[in-house]
Order: C-alpha cells, then sequence, then structure tokens
C-alpha cells in the first residue's frame, strides 16, 4: 500500500512537428521514412520495435492488426519522464505546502507539514504512508477541478527540479516521445496509464505528448457534483478513490479503454500487470520495458530503489524474451533539451 500511495504522490520540453504547410509535412514524412526513431542507437530495441511495427501494419501479413485494435499503454513516471529522487507530483504537494502554509499556522508544529515546512525529508520519510495521504489530502482536495488545474499549470509553468536545475517539464525522454510519435504515425491510438494523479497528469502532459486528455489514466481522488447556484462545480474530496498501479492498471484499462493493449510499456513491477495483461492478447504484442542504467545523463536503478523498482518484471522480460531498453546504450540522448 505505501508503494501505491508514494505512486499516487508523486515533460518535458513540448517537442510536437507543427507542419503548417506541404512542404513541412513532405519533410517530416521523408525524415520517419528514413528514421522513425532517430534519438534511438541502432541496435536489437530498436530494430525489435521498427520489425513489430512493419509487421503487424502490413496487410499481407498473418500478424496483421486491425486498426481499431492497435492499443498503445505507457506508463508515465520512469516511462515517459524522469522520476528520482522521487516522484513529480511529490514535489508539487512539498511546493503547494509552502505556499498553502500561511494560512495553515499549525502547521509548523504539525507533522508532516513541520518536516516540508523546515525541508526534513528525512523525518518526512518517517511520516511513512500515513503522512503522504494528510500531503496529498490538504493540497490536491479541498478545490474544484477548476482550481486544482490551474494550480499545477502554475507550478509546471516555474518549478525546478531539485538536482537537474531545469523544468519538470524539460525531463521528458526524447526517445519516447519519438515512440509515441512513430506508434501514432502508424496508426496506434497511445494511452498514459500511469500511477500518478489522472488531473494532475492532464493539466500538462496533453501538450507534452500529444496524447488528449480523455486518453490519460490514472490514480483518482472521491470527487462531487455541485451546482452552486447555477454554475456547476466538481469539487475535489479528501478521500482515495482508485489507484492505478499494479493490479489496478488492466482493471482501469478494461474499464475505461474496454480493449486490451497490443503495445504496453513501463520501467517498474507497478507495470508489471498492464505487461502481462498486454501479453495476453490474441494479437501479436509487444511489451517493452525501460531499464534505468544511466548513472551520467539520469540514474541507474532496478531491483533495490525504492522508488521505480524493477525487480520480478525484469525477470519475467528475461524469461519471456520481452524488450528491455538499456537506456546507457539504447539512447543517443535523453532529455529533448540535448539537442539545443
Amino acid at each position: 500500500m505505501k508503494k501505491y500511495v508514494i505512486l499516487f504522490v508523486v515533460t518535458a520540453f513540448f517537442v510536437t512537428v507543427s507542419c503548417k504547410n506541404e512542404n513541412s509535412q513532405t519533410a517530416s514524412s521523408e525524415k520517419y521514412q528514413s528514421d522513425p526513431l532517430p534519438s534511438w542507437n541502432e541496435g536489437k530495441s530498436k530494430a525489435s520495435i521498427i520489425t513489430y511495427v512493419n509487421d503487424v501494419t502490413n496487410s499481407e501479413s498473418p500478424n496483421f492488426i486491425p486498426v481499431s485494435e492497435r492499443i498503445a499503454t505507457f506508463d508515465n513516471d520512469g516511462n515517459l519522464w524522469s522520476e528520482q529522487p522521487a516522484y513529480f507530483q511529490l514535489f508539487f504537494a512539498i511546493d503547494r505546502v509552502k505556499e498553502m502554509a500561511a494560512a495553515h499556522p499549525e502547521w509548523k508544529t504539525q507533522q508532516p507539514f513541520k518536516a516540508v515546512l523546515e525541508n526534513d525529508m528525512a523525518e518526512l520519510a518517517k511520516q511513512g504512508e500515513h503522512g503522504l495521504i494528510q500531503l496529498v489530502m490538504a493540497t490536491h482536495a479541498g478545490v474544484t477541478t477548476d482550481e486544482f488545474d490551474a494550480d499545477v499549470k502554475n507550478w509546471i509553468a516555474t518549478a525546478k527540479h531539485p538536482t537537474k536545475n531545469v523544468g519538470f517539464n524539460e525531463l521528458v525522454y526524447q526517445p519516447m516521445l519519438e515512440l509515441l510519435q512513430y506508434l501514432r504515425a502508424n496508426d496506434f491510438k497511445t494511452y498514459v496509464v500511469s500511477g500518478g494523479g489522472v488531473d494532475f497528469m492532464r493539466a500538462f502532459v496533453t501538450e507534452i505528448y500529444g496524447i488528449p486528455e480523455e486518453q490519460i489514466l490514472g490514480s483518482r481522488i472521491k470527487t462531487a457534483f455541485d451546482y452552486n447556484n447555477g454554475n456547476p462545480v466538481i469539487k475535489r474530496l479528501p478521500e482515495l478513490d482508485f489507484i492505478d498501479d499494479k493490479e489496478g492498471k488492466p482493471l482501469n484499462i478494461q474499464k475505461i479503454i474496454g480493449k486490451k493493449p497490443v503495445f504496453s510499456s513501463g520501467n517498474s513491477d507497478g507495470d508489471l500487470q498492464m505487461m502481462q495483461w498486454a501479453a495476453s492478447n490474441k494479437y501479436k504484442s509487444f511489451m517493452l520495458y525501460v531499464h534505468h542504467t544511466d548513472e551520467v545523463r539520469e540514474w541507474a536503478y532496478d531491483r533495490e530503489s525504492h522508488i521505480g523498482r524493477l525487480d520480478k518484471g525484469l525477470d519475467q522480460a528475461n524469461n519471456n524474451g520481452w524488450t528491455i531498453i538499456d537506456m546507457k546504450t539504447d539512447w543517443k540522448v535523453i532529455y529533448p533539451f540535448e539537442l539545443k
């Protein structure tokens, strides 16, 4: 349960190809015909992806997948953007506590707020699950959905990552942006399926990933409709509703999408059930794990990490022949700003 809650409380230089005229459309098309994944080094991972897409989109192939069934699901934290040293949504909650503190003088002596205000992350960690729930409810509830959306947008516009010293929205993975675009160019419908808060992500990742809000799935707190004297609002309540992690991922996929993915990508054991669900598809499926192996450009972690642990998933991926991205060797660049 602690893992679930941390996931809930826990990009991205906006990269999109805006084809304003026929010439730019032709140039973009030629680029992706020659190399659909230009930020990927040549190797097994890149070749496996391209071979799969070519196979299942070939109408003469026995593995052809109808366009209506080309569903691709992607975890977010650690898979589309970074997640160290803590989930980005947790940094949002911490910053919100500091902004709201003037209206809550009691927080100066009340944990876990006291730890946040004193920048005592060791003490905050000691507060455990209960403390994290308190932070979430204090900073994510008690407002309307529109107010929360504005809070997130204001935060992402100015907040800086504590060690990378760039905006959190610049720490998206350039190779994964290319993969999303490549799949969509081949008529795959791409979804985010994340343990992060769905409204937190919807506030800004639509522009970054080119994925519409209705195709972003995540954890959520309970809400209530209020007619509000003719000005209806939806209020966010201080109670968890659904955690989109582990077995919650295929459950949410079935409830909201209604189809098994044929392509699924993640980076941790929290994504394993989603990958297993995709692997059971009657169509040829593709399971892709991002393995964090680059301690210089990003971070290196897997089996022992308290964030993004990849243990059981790594074993099953190796045993079943799923594709495992070695970030250090498979990716030419990590982030879009490296291309500047």
